[in-house]
């Protein structure tokens, strides 16, 4: 019997596999392997792609022989990923050059001198002319790469995200597709036909052949083949961009649901429904998902940084031996020694609503009292405060903020949800399943298939904590300082 649907959750720092007990209405079990991260220069960041590939296959096994799930008892995959991050390989599933991540920073120059000329075009993608979206980076793999020149001249070169990567990979290079929640932070994509568009691939000089075909996000993506891991012949049923499956898997499926994911960065996403609205306070516009040729928009705010903040005092700082162990460390820093004491997580730069790519992150306010539980709790008020400003932004676009539901890594952490409710005077909701973005590509899989429709999707869904919390005057006062202090030193 096929009992199960299998989640791929491709992400910034590493691969997680996920099941689903169809029967059960479930999650069995899931597994995550990570893999390096690549710094060749300053700013820029690099993935592997056949390391990704490996730690899909992995994932899969180990999770496939730790709940004793044979592979012919999958009925349907979902795939999830990074989104943004822009790999080039040719007809054969080779990688042309490593991956160029999100976070990747080295096309900054280009955007910044063609600012100006692509002011007509940002109404049709709904984003503004940066580096962390995938078109500039395609433009610079063109230009930089004499790989890429030379498949491009060879009529070889295919150019996707990690979603039509993997995809391609699964069904031994016979799919070459993506879908809306992708394309849409391409700067290639046009929102209102919902195809890729000629101006804007002129603009950044990218052939439409080079990209894959648009299709659902819950369709027919084509079936597995040739892996030594999965056995021919499993449907893959839904392709999504990862903070557009974790709104899926938050049940925000109607206008006005609102979630926020603390991963690697913290993405605040808004369903508007079948509305493109465009912000007028440094918000994205970008699809949530189409189904059946229908699409669903979203709002946007984007901060490049919140659980790589945690990693950060983990990796760099030696600080902590695991990010679970900086909530009890921030628990015993004063307020009256840290009412100056600020953590900007900015270290690859400010996304919405500032957009400035050029910022770098910095402590401020340190004196010889300064601990290390201090600097422990305002690098998760750092965090709490880039999320509150994504909020501020919101309320000015719509006026309709009143509790935000949390899913991400970091959500686990009582004193940072407690902390965002006070600075950003909302209620969080905190769901049972906060892996949500895995639980949403297992969903869209369902729906893929047939098994189950948008409207039954609330059904999977379920509140575990809720945290409405007053704001003290501490917290009033340092908000208003981050403000003022934000402006000063980044503007």
């Amino acid at each position: 019997m096929k009992n199960y649907s299998l989640a791929i959750d491709q992400g910034t720092t590493g691969t997680t596999a996920m099941l689903f007990d169809i029967k059960k209405k479930e999650v069995l079990g899931h597994c995550n392997v990570e893999f390096k991260q690549y710094y060749p220069q300053s700013s820029w960041v690099e993935h592997d792609l056949n390391e990704i590939w490996a730690s899909v296959g992995k994932s899969i096994n180990t999770l496939l022989e730790t709940h004793k799930v044979l592979p012919t008892e999958i009925k349907c995959i979902g795939i999830t990923n990074q989104r943004e991050t822009t790999c080039a390989f040719d007809k054969s599933a080779k990688p042309l050059e490593k991956a160029i991540v999100w976070q990747d920073k080295r096309t900054n120059d280009f955007c910044h001198k063609f600012k100006n000329n692509y002011k007509p075009y940002r109404k049709k993608t709904g984003l503004p002319l940066d580096p962390y979206f995938s078109g500039s980076k395609m433009k610079w793999l063109i230009d930089n790469s004499k790989n890429v020149k030379d498949a491009l001249e060879k009529n070889t070169l295919r150019f996707g995200t990690i979603d039509t990567f993997l995809l391609y990979k699964l069904t031994n290079g016979s799919s070459f597709y993506t879908e809306p929640s992708n394309a849409s932070r391409t700067l290639l994509f046009n929102l209102q036909s919902s195809n890729w568009d000629q101006e804007l691939l002129n603009f950044f000089n990218i052939p439409l052949e080079t990209l894959p075909v648009i299709k659902n996000t819950f369709d027919n993506f084509g079936h597995t083949q040739g892996l030594d891991f999965l056995p021919d012949g499993i449907p893959i049923t839904c392709l999504f961009g990862d903070q557009q499956s974790a709104l899926f898997g938050q049940a925000c499926i109607e206008p006005g649901d609102l979630k926020c994911t603390y991963g690697t960065g913290g993405f605040l996403l808004l369903n508007t429904g079948n509305e493109v609205v465009h912000s007028k306070n440094g918000l994205l516009s970008t699809v949530a998902f189409r189904n059946n040729g229908k699409s669903t928009y979203a709002l946007e705010g984007s901060t490049f940084i919140a659980g790589a903040a945690v990693q950060f005092l983990r990796d760099n700082l030696n600080f902590i031996n695991n990010s679970n162990e900086i909530e009890e460390f921030a628990k015993k820093s004063n307020e009256n020694n840290i009412k100056d004491l600020f953590f900007f997580p900015f270290f690859t730069g400010i996304g919405s609503p500032h957009w400035l790519p050029d910022a770098k992150g910095c402590i401020l306010g340190m004196t010889r009292n300064t601990s290390k539980e201090d600097l422990c709790r305002t690098c998760l008020e750092g965090i709490s405060q880039s999320i509150s400003d994504l909020v501020e932004a919101f309320e000015a676009d719509t006026n309709v903020i009143t509790e935000i539901r949390v899913d991400g890594g970091a959500s686990n952490n009582n004193f940072l949800m407690v902390t965002q409710s006070k600075f950003s005077s909302k209620k969080i909701i905190r769901p049972k399943m906060v892996e949500t973005t895995a639980l949403g590509a297992i969903l869209g899989s369902l729906v893929g298939i047939g098994d189950i429709q948008l409207n039954t999707v609330k059904d999977f869904w379920e509140i575990e904590k809720e945290f409405i919390e007053k704001p003290s005057t501490y917290y009033i006062e340092k908000r208003k300082k981050w403000k003022v202090l934000t402006k000063k030193i980044f503007m």
